[in-house]
């Protein structure tokens, strides 16, 4: 089978993403994929830039991370479906690799996961458990489900899935260190929410331990004092993430069983 023979639908969704789509686009040259963008009402000019790279553009209200991406799935025609963040780029051997692994990938196959590295505080991270970080991402239209509690959502594909060797799906999730905390505060209660609204219920020992224990996983286990002082400090912002998914969780499961006995 020849790379022609192949369809490919890149789906991406998005909200206030003009600064990072003009580099994704400019990635997925050459794979002659048709582009479907799921936004949802965005206020800067991130449509218009997708209309004018030529993708087909929905704009739907915001599902939560797993059922919004579980909507992209069903966008555009392609035989495979490569799955990408707005924040996310290919190098050009991924790239390359994408359209042999489509083309030549066997029957019980279904999807193919990529290796994300990411760049954090203007440098790569090459450890910290942050590297290698395998995504399945390109999948097989028909064969995958997205799962996953938000906002970790994920994709699991019926058959086999197998990791794409040659190449980086290269990832810029955090342009400032404020943008990271802003997110690790918005991500925490939305997790903390969730687990509240199921029941959980955290112990003080979690609270006090975890967090510690997530710095100590990351920093010395996997190595993190290896990337140096952007190592340190992402390793730092992770126990902190972890206090403070703990801290709310504690705090919205009181208020549920405060709202129960009323």
């Amino acid at each position: 089978m020849d790379h022609a023979a192949v369809s490919l639908t890149v789906c991406i969704m998005t909200l206030n993403e003009e600064a990072n789509l003009p580099r994704l686009f400019a990635s997925i040259e050459g794979l002659g994929a048709e582009i479907a963008v799921l936004d949802s009402h965005s206020t800067d000019r991130t449509r218009e830039i997708a209309r004018a790279a030529g993708a087909l553009v929905l704009e739907e209200d915001w599902r939560g991370w797993t059922l919004q991406r579980a909507r992209t799935l069903e966008l555009g025609s392609g035989d495979w479906i490569l799955c990408m963040d707005a924040d996310e780029w290919l190098d050009d051997t991924l790239r390359d690799a994408i359209l042999a692994a489509m083309a030549g990938a066997p029957e019980d196959v279904d999807g193919f996961a990529l290796n994300r590295r990411t760049r954090y505080l203007g440098g790569w991270i090459d450890h910290c458990g942050w590297s290698p970080e395998w995504r399945v991402r390109l999948v097989r239209r028909g064969k995958v489900q997205c799962v996953g509690i938000d906002p970790h959502d994920r994709l699991e594909v019926n058959g086999r899935s197998v990791n794409l060797d040659s190449g980086r799906l290269n990832h810029l999730p955090y342009p400032t260190l404020a943008a990271h905390i802003n997110k690790v505060n918005h991500y925490t209660t939305e997790m903390a929410r969730q687990r509240a609204e199921r029941g959980m219920r955290p112990t003080l020992a979690k609270l006090v331990l975890r967090p510690a224990w997530r710095f100590f996983r990351m920093y010395v286990l996997r190595l993190g004092f290896l990337d140096g002082w952007r190592g340190f400090v992402l390793c730092s912002v992770g126990g902190f993430y972890v206090f403070l998914k703990y801290a709310k969780l504690r705090e919205f499961s009181r208020a549920c069983v405060s709202d129960d006995d009323v």
